[in-house]
């Protein structure tokens, strides 16, 4: 086989399709699992005995769902970045997939402090879980996913709406939207728990956007390289 009938075999990977359909998958799973732990909180959060077995039961069905949601929310950025094509620049670009696997990250570590906090009071009750380590705890998991995780997913729509402005490859509305949802974010985040609805409700207009996009998007006519006659010697 000549060099050129090789080449001929080569063409470049695409992003399936259906892959689109993962931040439909994320929005899906991350909005029912927020919307069961809203539900299943106490008025009275510091109270730790406000929590019923059936509150319980619904906040580790929810926490069981967010690994799934963390996975589909990895094929959204890839979705993303494959929208943007050649024309990413490197520096939001970084900025974009930092501030995602970070609001990833911080949403797994709350989530496996919560799991943790369930499975020691399930063991042990009072025993092990006391007031003060429950206190302690409840702290942490709102430092890391209101304060740090949420704030890095307004990081994330900021740089992706800002790469959008530059190449065009999104209608600018949809980047002026997103420039006025992270200030909503930003500001009443902390003010209203169900205001973190705000960002999978985004992910979901994204994803259906690009999904519908692709498709239309006429198939590919061109030979493939069986076909392909090559006309070196």
């Amino acid at each position: 086989m000549t060099k050129s009938e090789t080449v001929k075999f080569a063409h470049p990977a695409t992003t399936p399709r259906a892959a689109a359909i993962a931040g439909i998958l994320f929005a899906i799973l991350f909005i029912t699992s927020i919307a069961l732990i809203r539900l299943s909180m106490p008025s009275d959060l510091a109270d730790m005995e406000a929590w019923t077995d059936a509150t319980r039961g619904r906040v580790s069905m929810a926490l069981g769902l967010m690994p799934f949601a963390g996975l589909a929310f990895l094929w959204f950025v890839g979705v993303a970045r494959d929208r943007l094509g050649t024309f990413e620049d490197r520096f939001f670009a970084t900025v974009f997939l930092g501030s995602g696997l970070l609001f990833l990250a911080m949403t797994f570590c709350a989530v496996a402090t919560a799991a943790g906090m369930l499975a020691a009071y399930q063991l042990g009750e009072g025993q092990v879980m006391t007031k003060e380590v429950y206190l302690f705890g409840r702290s942490i998991i709102s430092q890391m996913f209101n304060t740090y995780g949420l704030r890095m997913a307004a990081v994330f729509m900021f740089s992706l709406s800002t790469l959008w402005l530059r190449t065009g490859v999104m209608p600018r509305i949809l980047s002026y939207l997103t420039y006025a949802v992270v200030v909503v974010m930003l500001v009443s985040i902390s003010q209203n728990l169900w205001m973190v609805l705000i960002f999978p409700a985004w992910v979901l207009i994204i994803s259906v956007y690009i999904l519908i996009l692709n498709l239309r998007r006429e198939p590919s006519r061109t030979t493939d390289g069986m076909t392909a006659k090559s006309t070196a010697a």
